[in-house]
């Protein structure tokens, strides 16, 4: 499994910025996608995570007017579109697929509810 993410960069605030993540190894029809991000000296946090339904989405609070998380399974890819950005949304962003569940919003905020994560990409937002 290879999840290899991109997009990242340099914004100023108010920007927007759009991070893709491009699957192989994995039935990506069938598998809940999801993003994190870790900011700098803190931990990884759940931003995103959308289902093999696309209309199946859910976002952390601090995101969820700006960031929208969507899927294209033609291309084995997800992305996530991030407007109005702000500096604290500075962070190295992290795509990762979703152990298999009924239900989306299993623990869907939870670091060990995914299994295969990409490599990160930088994303750093100046005021």
């Amino acid at each position: 499994v290879q999840l290899q993410a991109s997009g990242g960069g340099s914004a100023q605030a108010g920007d927007s910025l759009r991070l893709s993540c491009t699957a192989s190894g994995i039935d990506f029809r069938s598998t809940a996608m999801g993003w994190f991000r870790r900011p700098p000296g803190g931990e990884r946090t759940f931003v995103a995570v959308i289902g093999w339904n696309p209309d199946t989405t859910y976002y952390t609070d601090s995101v969820k007017d700006r960031f929208t998380i969507s899927r294209d399974n033609a291309k084995d890819t997800t992305y996530l579109q991030m407007n109005s950005q702000q500096p604290e949304d500075t962070a190295v962003y992290f795509c990762a697929t979703k152990r298999q569940h009924p239900s989306v919003a299993f623990h869907h905020a939870r670091v060990d509810e995914y299994n295969y994560w990409g490599q990160g990409t930088l994303v750093t937002v100046s005021s």
